[in-house]
């Protein structure tokens, strides 16, 4: 459903920006701070999953607890013009890849990448330019988070042991 055929009003920008800044508040705490009641809340978020504007609801962590202590971005150069649809599938096969995407520039896509170490990472990386129709990437390791609230300084995804058997087909690699 397109969000242009939902209305979208001022108390829906106000509980999407509460539900924003902590999930996990209750539509009796989300309708205080608004002024509706918790049923007028559900009924709003009810309507705003429906027309995928909430699209869902996360726990940000910080990723060092999940073991992912090694963070870097890689740029993805193609040797023709790959697909978005191919990128996205390769992007698919390793756990280790927390977010990708396509960009404008000589780079054909951007990969955000989480590691246990250096080490996960240079074998993460080796198989990312294994891939066929990768020419070239580059690197850049992340030393720290200016902005450390941000969600790309958090994790959503398992510990990095549990990646490496995912991306072993399901034997256990120690790290």
């Amino acid at each position: 459903m397109s969000t242009r055929s939902t209305p979208f009003d001022e108390l829906d920008r106000q509980i999407v920006a509460t539900l924003m800044d902590n999930a996990r508040a209750s539509f009796a705490e989300i309708g205080a701070a608004v002024g509706l009641s918790a049923t007028a809340v559900k009924r709003r978020v009810d309507r705003l999953r429906k027309a995928e504007v909430i699209t869902g609801f996360r726990a940000t962590v910080r990723p060092a607890a999940l073991g992912w202590r090694t963070e870097a971005y890689i740029e993805v150069y193609c040797d023709s013009a790959a697909p978005p649809r191919r990128l996205a599938e390769v992007a698919r096969k390793y756990p280790e890849i927390a977010a990708a995407m396509t960009v404008t520039g000589a780079a054909d896509a951007l990969l955000h990448v989480r590691a246990a170490d250096v080490e996960h990472f240079e074998e993460v990386l080796e198989r990312i330019r294994s891939e066929p129709f990768i020419r070239k990437t580059i690197s850049y390791m992340v030393l720290s988070h200016l902005l450390p609230e941000s969600p790309e300084a958090g994790a959503s995804a398992s510990a990095p042991a549990e990646a490496a058997a995912r991306a072993a087909g399901g034997a256990a690699i120690l790290l």
